[in-house]
């Protein structure tokens, strides 16, 4: 295959994605609409692992094909798998608590990844109605602004989110808080949690803070922010500084690999979360 045709086929590819991209915005927009009919009504709530792991019906009602990676689909014993296949990989509700609280920060999560890289991420806030996605090599956009990350270099002056997780047992409690005070004597100017992984880590790909990190999450929880994220100039590790993946459940994101590896050699991941127990890819 010469050189041009190399081109076509690769602008041909881009444009199928992009195909894709349109499709996936659509329906975040549609999602959201639901999700906010029904934010202040009284919610059908089901635990999964915890009391603070909940499932509702809307999420249910806002699940996608079950091929796709969900966490719906995978509750209901779907493979967590990423193939080489293209996959969508969505979480209908994230935010799950704050939705059934009526707390103002839920979103929907839609990522779209082929040979296990994520082509796009869209993440649709629905309260306050912001709309981040980044397509690969295309940047990463907020309502259709251009994002840029804070370039924060110093940890003394960022502004870490993170969230409490849902684990309850004694070492994921211990893990996290020690996580969260060694933060704190770094120091750092503050640490924030917003009760939505995506919207956290889009927060990053604002400049509005500068590092997010969490142990414990899923696929679906971060796959489309992550994209977000680096198309917006930032970094995106895993917790012990190694590359990001994301079936490990464990990432940063920061606004410069200075900060990213500074804040890895603070935190540590719970057992559950090592590489013994990552789910398969």
């Amino acid at each position: 295959m010469n050189c041009s045709s190399c081109q076509l086929l690769t602008q041909l590819i881009m444009a199928d994605w992009s195909h894709c991209l349109t499709f996936g915005l659509s329906v975040a927009k549609q999602a959201s609409q639901l999700i906010m009919a029904a934010f202040k009504q009284q919610k059908e709530v089901t635990c999964k692992s915890s009391a603070a792991d909940l499932v509702t019906q809307s999420d249910m009602k806002l699940s996608f094909d079950p091929r796709f990676i969900g966490e719906e689909s995978v509750g209901m014993g779907e493979n967590l798998q990423l193939t080489d296949h293209p996959t969508w990989i969505i979480d209908p509700i994230d935010g799950t608590v704050n939705f059934v609280h009526s707390f103002p920060f839920v979103a929907v999560s839609i990522a779209f990844c082929v040979n296990k890289q994520t082509e796009f991420g869209i993440v649709y806030s629905c309260v306050d109605d912001k709309v981040y996605h980044a397509q690969r090599g295309r940047g990463a956009f907020m309502n259709g602004q251009m994002l840029h990350v804070s370039g924060q270099q110093d940890v003394s002056r960022c502004v870490v989110v993170t969230e409490i997780g849902a684990e309850r047992d004694d070492v994921a409690l211990s893990t996290m808080t020690s996580n969260i005070f060694r933060l704190l004597k770094l120091p750092v100017h503050g640490v924030r949690a917003l009760g939505t992984a995506a919207v956290d880590m889009c927060q990053v790909a604002t400049g509005g803070a500068d590092v997010y990190y969490h142990i414990g999450m899923h696929c679906w929880d971060i796959a489309a922010s992550a994209i977000i994220v680096q198309e917006a100039g930032g970094v995106v590790m895993d917790t012990d500084g190694s590359e990001f993946d994301m079936m490990s459940r464990r990432v940063i994101a920061a606004s410069s690999s200075t900060v990213a590896n500074r804040i890895a050699r603070v935190i540590s991941a719970f057992p559950c979360c090592r590489d013994d127990a990552k789910p398969s890819t």
